[in-house]
């Protein structure tokens, strides 16, 4: 089993930045990709980018403007994710997602909230 947490997230104005982490716990050795996930209301969850061992992977809505990173310590996995230049359109509950060969883990979900 894998655990996830986020924290980050919160309230910024158009054009702001936020910081998103995802703490993974439990099999990390396990995980072949992990990454983020968004949900805006009315849409479907949709994938914002995501680690598989070297190859980093951006929705193009966000290229240029996001960047995750991921790191190791204290039996833990670290997924970071800065976004940058957000937009009222970045909106959603952002998840933390993680995949081994047969499962996929989902965290609790983070609110990310863009005014104009």
């Amino acid at each position: 089993q894998v655990q996830l947490v986020e924290s980050g997230g919160g309230l910024v104005q158009a054009g702001g930045s936020l910081r998103l982490s995802c703490a993974a716990s439990g099999r990390i050795l396990s995980i072949r990709t992990i990454g983020w996930y968004r949900q805006a209301p009315g849409n479907q969850r949709e994938l914002v980018a995501r680690i598989s061992g070297e190859i980093t992977n951006y929705d193009d809505s966000v290229k240029g403007r996001f960047t995750i990173s991921r790191d190791n310590a204290n039996n833990t996995l670290y997924l970071q994710m800065q976004m940058n230049s957000l937009t009222p359109e970045d909106t959603a509950v952002y998840y933390c997602n993680a995949r081994d060969h047969v499962l996929q883990y989902w965290g609790q979900g983070v609110q990310v909230t863009v005014s104009s």
